[in-house]
């Protein structure tokens, strides 16, 4: 059994020097990082199609079963809401032709408004796409998470593709309040929803943000590592993502939860060994 665990970002440079070694060219950032994580977020692509090259370096710097869950460019989800999307999204997927089978998602976040009324744009741009690549949605708007007969919609409309419902999971984070001005800051800018634990495919993917506290991190995620460890013994294959607001120790705390899913099912697989962060020493 295989667990597939990241962060929202490969390159940090909060991450160098502590974790990753320093200086780190930015055509081996990805490598380093894949060391520490089996996956990764493609926040990237959300704000511009890579260009090809771009795409052949994440390629030759990851083995073939490294995971990127990589997320639609907002130009065909935020500013034309998956309408007259054809060309941005030929672009889109001949640019990541490159990475094979690395691509192990493609993301569709869409915007806080997209409401239940728009779930008839959902279901044509989905049953419009190439069957090749797997999908995995987002949804913000909270009528999904309040309302039973959005929901069993939403899950229907996924479902009829195969498609994945991907829960951002915040409970922890808006448990109590911040205490730092980078919590405040994801107070404002992370929605705020129920848990969702559901999974309607062969390959969950969740995004969980703690605190900024590496032990309230781990202890809110601990019904996730339940989660996650029955639906590997269910046979599903997921992959999690782990998020604190400043990120500083999301490698760590990544790692730290493939561990407790590990100690239920010692089966899984160990992560590599990570690259070390700087020269090795005498002393």
């Amino acid at each position: 059994m295989k667990l597939h665990v990241g962060c929202a970002m490969w390159s940090y440079a909060a991450w160098q020097g502590r974790y990753l070694p320093q200086p780190l060219a930015s055509r081996e950032s990805l490598h380093a990082y894949a060391t520490w994580c089996n996956a990764v977020e493609g926040n990237t692509t959300f704000y511009a199609t890579p260009a090809l090259d771009t795409v052949r370096s994440w390629a030759a710097q990851t083995e073939p079963d490294f995971r990127l869950v990589l997320k639609l460019p907002k130009a065909i989800t935020h500013e034309r809401r998956l309408a007259d999307v054809a060309d941005p999204l030929r672009s889109f997927l001949a640019a990541i032709e490159p990475l094979g089978p690395r691509a192990h998602a493609l993301w569709i976040q869409l915007p806080p408004s997209f409401s239940p009324a728009d779930l008839g744009a959902l279901s044509g741009f989905l049953r419009r796409l190439p069957r090749e690549h797997r999908y995995a949605v987002e949804v913000r708007h909270r009528a999904f998470f309040a309302d039973p007969r959005w929901e069993q919609q939403l899950e229907s409309v996924l479902g009829a593709v195969g498609a994945e419902w991907v829960p951002f999971d915040t409970t922890v984070l808006f448990g109590s309040p911040p205490v730092s001005d980078i919590e405040r800051e994801a107070w404002r800018n992370k929605p705020r929803v129920p848990r969702r634990t559901r999974a309607l495919t062969s390959h969950p993917i969740v995004r969980y943000i703690g605190r900024d506290d590496p032990a309230r991190t781990a202890a809110g995620w601990q019904d996730w590592a339940d989660v996650v460890a029955g639906w590997l013994r269910e046979g599903r294959s997921p992959t999690v993502f782990i998020h604190t607001p400043d990120n500083v120790e999301a490698l760590e705390l990544a790692r730290r939860f493939h561990d407790d899913v590990r100690a239920r099912m010692p089966g899984i697989e160990p992560l590599p060994e990570p690259v070390p962060a700087g020269p090795p020493t005498l002393f």
